[in-house]
């Protein structure tokens, strides 16, 4: 659910480009709103969920996400961009919530040893969301038409079905009987501990550039098709196109935690950014359909990034293993920075060669596979 929620942010963006005649810079603050959710929310849902456990976490996230769902209603009626806005930040805070509950649980679930093919296998699932959504969207959406956008009243059905859905789940959540886990009172001493971890510190930079490359590829994907030099769709076609980018990350998943059963994590996620760099360069210099299923092919290669990331940079942190999930989490702010920053570059010098921006992003966590990510800690003396 909300890998489907995610993604379709890609469709809302063009969308709401379209009915309010924003500029990219003012259509990124989709992507602002929802993922500055994750900085601010991060560290109180931590607190909540380790008073309340994981399950009740879980249905406190499924709960409020769905009550930001419904609030796109009102918004598309009096039609004002800042209550979508509100919309969003209230429905991402949801899905921080399940981030925050889900992700440390799957870890706790078997050895560490294991961890980066376990989270990948479960973030594959997480794909599978973002591989249907961009159907969804651009049914119920763009509802195949050619015309010009004049008003926001199409995201009302499916955010609507939304909201239902996601309630639904949280009273099957509520009654389901699922282990007693999550609960705990984390030390001053352990939270101040996991600052003295050198791989922990570069790992949250390494979410906080990955994500935010992933989500601004994402979000300028159907405006990219949609340039003449490239494939010079309409809109409602492009959308269609964004599955190829989400559903070669769930392909790339399942893939993933079968070859890091056998080779090292940070070796593969080392090749894995080398071979997003040199897609992406295929993209900004080259035109038509080379440009067009080079950038497409980037969520291959993303796929393992995520949950790779995640648990080489909790790996070897004893008790401050919770505090350093709630860091990570805090670090998904990239997705709301990043994107934001492409979007003044494409205003400046177009679509296409505001995708440099991602590679440098990648550049970076190459460096982490290879080298950032082995277990150091700074902490010399004492504990």
């Amino acid at each position: 659910m909300w890998g489907f929620i995610t993604c379709l942010n890609d469709i809302l963006i063009p969308y709401l480009r379209g009915a309010f005649d924003l500029s990219y810079t003012q259509a990124m603050l989709v992507q602002f709103c929802f993922f500055g959710a994750y900085f601010i929310v991060s560290l109180p849902a931590g607190n909540l969920v380790g008073k309340l456990g994981f399950k009740k976490g879980i249905v406190t996230g499924l709960s409020v996400a769905s009550f930001g769902c419904f609030l796109f209603y009102p918004a598309s009626i009096l039609e004002v961009y800042s209550l979508f806005l509100l919309a969003l930040f209230v429905l991402a805070s949801g899905i921080t919530i399940l981030q925050v509950s889900a992700n440390p649980y799957v870890s706790a679930l078997g050895p560490s040893k294991t961890a980066s093919s376990r989270l990948t296998m479960t973030q594959a699932f997480n794909a599978l969301g973002t591989t249907v959504a961009p159907f969804f969207g651009a049914w119920l959406i763009f509802s195949g038409t050619e015309h010009a956008i004049t008003d926001a009243s199409a995201v009302q059905i499916p955010y609507i079905m939304l909201a239902s859905a996601l309630m639904l789940l949280a009273v099957i959540f509520a009654y389901l009987k699922l282990p007693e886990l999550g609960k705990k009172d984390i030390s001053t001493q352990s939270t101040q501990k996991s600052w003295h971890f050198s791989h922990l510190k570069l790992g949250a930079v390494g979410i906080f550039l990955y994500v935010g490359a992933e989500v601004a590829i994402g979000s300028f994907l159907i405006n990219f098709l949609a340039e003449p030099n490239i494939a010079g769709m309409a809109e409602s076609q492009a959308a269609n196109y964004i599955a190829y980018y989400w559903g070669g990350a769930m392909l790339g998943r399942f893939i993933g935690a079968l070859i890091m059963q056998h080779i090292a994590a940070g070796k593969v996620l080392a090749v894995n950014a080398a071979c997003s760099i040199s897609l992406i360069l295929l993209a900004v210099f080259l035109d038509g359909p080379v440009a067009m299923w080079s950038i497409l092919a980037v969520g291959l290669f993303n796929s393992i990034m995520f949950p790779t990331i995640f648990s080489l940079a909790i790996n070897d942190l004893g008790d401050a293993a919770s505090h350093g999930a709630g860091v990570l989490c805090l670090a998904i702010v990239g997705g709301a920075i990043i994107p934001l920053i492409q979007g003044v570059l494409a205003d400046l010098v177009g679509v296409q060669l505001a995708f440099i921006l991602p590679i440098f992003c990648y550049a970076y966590i190459a460096y982490y596979g290879l080298i950032g990510s082995k277990p150091v800690t700074i902490l010399k003396e004492g504990s």
